[in-house]
């Protein structure tokens, strides 16, 4: 499935959460940010109306834009073949559609959803901090040991 042009690779990967407003917009940004060849996508099963602030600014404070990311639904990449598809909630994991399209290897790893954080502003933040912070190990250690191989 990998595409080779001038012998570069070109890999897709789809991730996946149910909103594609916080979690697996942060993950799109931090995997793009490893390796400009990879094509990266987000989107989720029932995708919110706008990509969460504090995933955005989360993100600026680690150096990635993701301010031009809008929420996609799924139904936009089903028939599309992908070499990964990286679910990261497990209500997406659970509900993830069948795709029609080849899917190379299909991975989940669970995040807890920021967005549903209450109490202080300063918790909130910090949830959301630690959420990116989890995420950006995650799928660093997931690009230098199974992607960047491949």
């Amino acid at each position: 499935m990998k595409r080779y042009n001038h012998n570069c690779f070109f890999m897709k990967i789809l991730i996946l959460c149910t909103g594609n407003s916080c979690r697996s917009q942060m993950a799109h940004g931090f995997l793009q940010s490893f390796d400009s060849r990879l094509t990266v996508r987000s989107a989720g099963t029932e995708p919110a109306g706008k990509v969460h602030p504090l995933a955005v600014k989360a993100m600026q404070e680690a150096g990635i834009d993701i301010s031009g990311h809008h929420p996609t639904s799924v139904d936009e990449y089903i028939h599309e073949d992908w070499d990964y598809v990286i679910t990261v909630c497990d209500d997406a994991n659970e509900t993830c559609p069948m795709f029609p399209g080849r899917v190379a290897h299909r991975l989940h790893t669970g995040f807890v959803d920021p967005s549903k954080a209450t109490g202080t502003e300063s918790f909130i933040w910090s949830e959301f901090i630690r959420i990116r912070d989890a995420i950006r190990e995650t799928f660093y250690r997931l690009y230098t040991e199974k992607i960047k191989p491949e």
